[in-house]
């Protein structure tokens, strides 16, 4: 049951995802005046659909995809007078640009916007300052926990913590990361501190004087408690730092996965039709990436804020891939419509400061045969992949 609702949701993120692409050309196609005849989320037969304005807005029984239908995106398209001005082909380079990369822009958007829910709403997975379990003693001898014979009971116990005590403070000082403050307790060994702890509401103030130990030759002060593990929200500012780190992170990946992938290709051959171990780092598809959404939500160690982090970030690193693989200078993706846009505007940039008329557009129809390789290959490894994922899936290790 979790793992169709992992899988469910991972369609919908999907589908979401293909709608805010497409609606990004819709949004800028209309705000330069181009005509807008369809939109709609699938291929195939017609299932729902609806008329706004000049725009036919629907849903179509394959979801494999979508589509925004600008008029004049071809040369040879016939158009009646008054759509002609309209027209794709018509526009300046710079507008067809803007067109054009609003789909991969909606990607980067909506990864880096996951990304911060992640940081500033959900939480990320830490040691928080409260305790979790409190050590009968401290073994001295050993980094075990089991407790010797000579053990001395463990500070905390002494000083009289509970599971479920929060740390307020430490000598004084607010606790405000515990990962750092938790460092003046292992610098006073020995030393009494003044602990301010929160239970159940009420703040108390306690002293312990953390227990000597050595551990790899160097001393250490500790108090004999094991702090709980879980999600803890940053800041807004904080966030917004860690959103960028962590969503150029992805950025740089994805190109350089993009820059290995014919490498990976003849491995995935290997494991599609040899019985090749999968390899995690290679190429996976969107089954495989479902059947991790799938996979963290039948996880029961985990709990829900950490199976959504987690789900999240599989939708944001695969929003800002898609994102960049759409910019490949390639037909028939974005990236190579915008290719032959940049060279419709050179032309006539040149032909106006050469005094000639304004040149024809680049025909698309002439560019069919490299088209229909590159698609033939985007198809063939599609369904490369997809048998891989099938009958010889990924284990991810979330």
């Amino acid at each position: 049951m979790l793992q169709a609702l992992g899988v469910l949701a991972f369609v919908v993120a999907l589908l979401i995802s293909i709608m805010l692409h497409e609606f990004g050309h819709f949004i800028f196609a209309k705000k330069f005046g181009m005509k807008v005849t369809e939109f709609f989320l699938g291929f195939g037969y017609k299932i729902w659909s609806f008329t706004r304005g000049e725009t036919e807005f629907g849903v179509k029984a394959i979801p494999a995809g979508g589509y925004c239908r600008i008029v004049g995106m071809s040369t040879h398209e016939e158009l009646s007078p008054e759509d002609e001005p309209r027209a794709f082909v018509k526009s300046s380079a710079p507008r067809r640009l803007i067109v054009l990369g609003a789909g991969s822009a909606s990607h980067f958007i909506l990864g880096f916007v996951l990304i911060f829910v992640i940081f500033f709403g959900i939480g990320v997975s830490t040691t928080l300052p409260i305790i979790d379990q409190v050590l009968p003693c401290i073994n001295t001898s050993t980094t075990s926990n089991a407790c010797a014979t000579s053990a001395p009971i463990s500070p905390a116990k002494l000083a009289g913590l509970q599971v479920g005590d929060r740390f307020v403070s430490i000598n004084g000082k607010p606790v405000t990361d515990w990962s750092k403050d938790v460092l003046v307790v292992r610098n006073s060994a020995d030393k009494p501190v003044t602990l301010v702890i929160n239970r159940s509401g009420k703040m108390l103030t306690l002293v312990a004087t953390p227990t000597q130990v050595k551990v790899s030759g160097k001393t250490y002060g500790m108090l004999g408690i094991i702090s709980k593990i879980g999600l803890q929200r940053e800041g807004i500012v904080t966030s917004l730092k860690d959103t960028w780190s962590l969503g150029s992170n992805f950025f740089t990946t994805s190109v350089k996965s993009l820059v290995s992938l014919p490498a990976k290709v003849p491995a995935l051959f290997r494991q599609t039709f040899l019985g090749q171990k999968r390899d995690s780092s290679g190429l996976v598809g969107v089954v495989g990436v479902a059947q991790a959404s799938a996979a963290t939500a039948s996880d029961t160690s985990l709990s829900f804020g950490d199976k959504l982090e987690t789900f999240l970030l599989i939708i944001a690193s695969l929003n800002i891939f898609v994102g960049i693989f759409n910019l490949l200078p390639l037909l028939p993706l974005d990236g190579g419509h915008m290719a032959i846009a940049v060279v419709d505007g050179f032309k006539r940039v040149s032909a106006r400061r050469a005094g000639r008329p304004e040149p024809t557009p680049v025909d698309l129809e002439k560019l069919m045969p490299v088209t229909v390789v590159v698609f033939i290959f985007l198809v063939g490894l599609s369904l490369m992949l997809l048998a891989a994922d099938i009958f010889n899936p990924v284990h991810f290790n979330l």
